[in-house]
Parts: C-alpha cells; sequence; structure tokens
C-alpha cells in the first residue's frame, strides 16, 4: 500500500524564487558589507556629537550671536560644503548598505524556524533594521524644517548682512530723494510721471522707465531695512537683519544678489521648539536615536574586531555614556526652549 504525503507548504507557491534573487545582487560578501555598515555608522556616531554641541549655542542668551555666526561659517565655507554632501551621501549608502544586508540575511533564509528558540542576540540588535526606518522618517521631517529650507525647497525664515544692502543705487536714491525734499516713494512716483518729458526718442524712454523701475525695486530693498529697524528684527549686534520672509529674500535675491539672505536658523529653531506637538515629536525621536546608538556603538567594535573579552564590557559602558550623553543634549535644547530659557 502506498502512502502519499500532502504538506500544505508543499504546494505553497512563492511569487520570487530567493536564489535567483540572491544571484541578481551584486557579489559583495556579508561580512563586507558589515564593515562598510559599520564604518559609515561609526562616522555619523561622531557627526551626532559635534551636531549635539553645536546647537548648544541656541542656549545662549546673545540673541543667537554664536549660533549664528556657526551657521554662516557651516553655510559659506566651502570645505564645509563638500564635507556637508560627503555627510549626505554617508548617510544614503549607511541606509543602502544596511537594507541590503538585512534583504540578503532575509532572502537567505525565506522559511523562518517554525520555533523560536532563546538567543543570546542582544535586544537591540533585532530592533536596528526598524529604529533606522523610524529615524529615517523622523530625519525626513527634520530636514524639512531646517536644510531643506536653506536648499530653497521649503520656505522658512532668513536673515540677511545690513552693510550688503547699502547698494550704491540704494544710497544714491536716498540722497536724491533727500536733495529734492522728498521721500523715496514721493521721488519714484514723481519720476514715473514725468519721465516722458525728459525723454525725446524712444530709446530714451525705454532707458527713463529702466531706471524707474530699478529705484523700485532698490525701494522695496529700503522698506525691508526700514521695517527691520521700526519692528526691532535686529541682531544685537546690529550687523544682521532678521526674521525675513521667503517673499523678502526673493525680492533681494533678484534685485541685490550679492546680499545672498541666508537661513534663520536660530530664529527657526526658537519658534519650532515652542511648540509642544513638534517637542513630544523630537523627543520620541531621541529616544529612537539613543536605542539605534545604543547598539550601534559596541556593535561597530565587534565588526571591525576591535573587541575582545578583555574589554568588552568597558565598550558597551561607554557606548551607553556615549549615547546618553548625545541625546540629553539635544533634548536638553529643546526642553529648555520650550520651557523659555
Amino acid at each position: 500500500m502506498v502512502v502519499e504525503r500532502t504538506d500544505k507548504q508543499d504546494n505553497f507557491n512563492f511569487n520570487i524564487n530567493p536564489n535567483i534573487a540572491i544571484m541578481n545582487l551584486p557579489k559583495i560578501h556579508s561580512i563586507s558589507k558589515k564593515i562598510c555598515v559599520a564604518l559609515l555608522g561609526g562616522f555619523l556616531l561622531i557627526f551626532l556629537l559635534f551636531h549635539a554641541c553645536a546647537n548648544l549655542c541656541i542656549l545662549r542668551h546673545d540673541d543667537g550671536a554664536w549660533y549664528t555666526a556657526f551657521c554662516h561659517f557651516m553655510g559659506t565655507n566651502y570645505i564645509v560644503k563638500v564635507f556637508e554632501v560627503v555627510l549626505i551621501g554617508t548617510i544614503l549608502l549607511h541606509i543602502c548598505f544596511t537594507g541590503w544586508l538585512w534583504l540578503t540575511n532575509r532572502l537567505a533564509r525565506p522559511v523562518r524556524y517554525h520555533q523560536q528558540g532563546k538567543s543570546k542576540t542582544h535586544p537591540g540588535s533585532k530592533l536596528m533594521m526598524w529604529t533606522g526606518i523610524l529615524i529615517f522618517v523622523c530625519l525626513f521631517v527634520h530636514f524639512t524644517d531646517f536644510y531643506f529650507v536653506k536648499m530653497g525647497w521649503v520656505k522658512g525664515d532668513y536673515m540677511v548682512k545690513v552693510d550688503k544692502l547699502a547698494t550704491d543705487d540704494a544710497i544714491g536714491m536716498m540722497e536724491l530723494a533727500s536733495n529734492m525734499e522728498m521721500t523715496p516713494e514721493e521721488l519714484i512716483n514723481y519720476l514715473e510721471e514725468n519721465a516722458s518729458s525728459y525723454a525725446e526718442t524712444e530709446e530714451e524712454m525705454a532707458e527713463a522707465e529702466e531706471y524707474v523701475s530699478n529705484l523700485r525695486d532698490q525701494l522695496g530693498v529700503m522698506n525691508i531695512v526700514q521695517r527691520a529697524y521700526d519692528e526691532g528684527n535686529l541682531s544685537a549686534d546690529k550687523k544682521w537683519i532678521r526674521h525675513l520672509t521667503y517673499d523678502e529674500r526673493q525680492l533681494l535675491r533678484e534685485v541685490a544678489p550679492e546680499s545672498d539672505p541666508e537661513p534663520d536658523f536660530y530664529y527657526m529653531a526658537r519658534e519650532k521648539f515652542k511648540n509642544p506637538f513638534m517637542v513630544l515629536f523630537y523627543l520620541i525621536f531621541f529616544v529612537v536615536v539613543w536605542i539605534h546608538m545604543r547598539h550601534a556603538f559596541p556593535s561597530a567594535f565587534q565588526t571591525l574586531g576591535l573587541n575582545n573579552y578583555k574589554y568588552s564590557k568597558a565598550i558597551d559602558v561607554i557606548g551607553q555614556i556615549y549615547a546618553w550623553v548625545v541625546c540629553l543634549m539635544f533634548a536638553a535644547v529643546v526642553i529648555l526652549v520650550y520651557l523659555g530659557l
């Protein structure tokens, strides 16, 4: 008598053959991918400490002088701009290599164990992929709040140096208006009404209209300066005009491109962290970062072969301290700004 074996699992039809999927991926050994992840992650760990220290400048009661100077340097120095590209590339590569490593590991065992046994793996290791995804989502929100403003993809608040708005055209207009005992706006209206009487040819008329149009643009620049003085939107050292709107930034870029308005990160951070929902969001973000860093620090040493039984405990403790220090520095800025300190 022949018994025919039936098994539901045998009749299950996979849509993707895992062996074919693995063969289609570039041939890089798992340990090589882990080393890349560790090196890229180590670089990001160092950057986080630098970023956290820089953020502490927001807490200084100097009307943002230190933080503004820091942001100005970071936004205008060419070496820093190159580093910025390297940093973004590092983040993307870290994400790609981590996802690649996770995918190949999953495809290598498409059928999971029927009964999960006890594992000595640190709980943080099992959460690394998921905390990494959460960090990526939160990082996108963070970039939208700040970095994308710098790139001009999102509207924000801006600042500009006062001396860069004192153009020759603006100064000439002010002097001419003063000599004629008029306000700048009265002068422009007068020139518009009487331009035809001074022009004898169509060419001269076109030049006069262009000159008046340029003066009106300069009037927009002077109005920005006047509003800054009237509303007290000047930095403590009187060198920066703050709280510029997106439209004012666009006007300055068209009329006075040499002024090069910059994002007012100090003001934006102060305003952002007054919102309790944003404070809660960022605090949750920092908790997720702590969980990720808590395992990433000792894991990087282990992957790079810099760990052994003699000082593994010390590395683990140092990793915990490092994660706590960095995340508490970030959190302190958010909480203290929300409390008005």
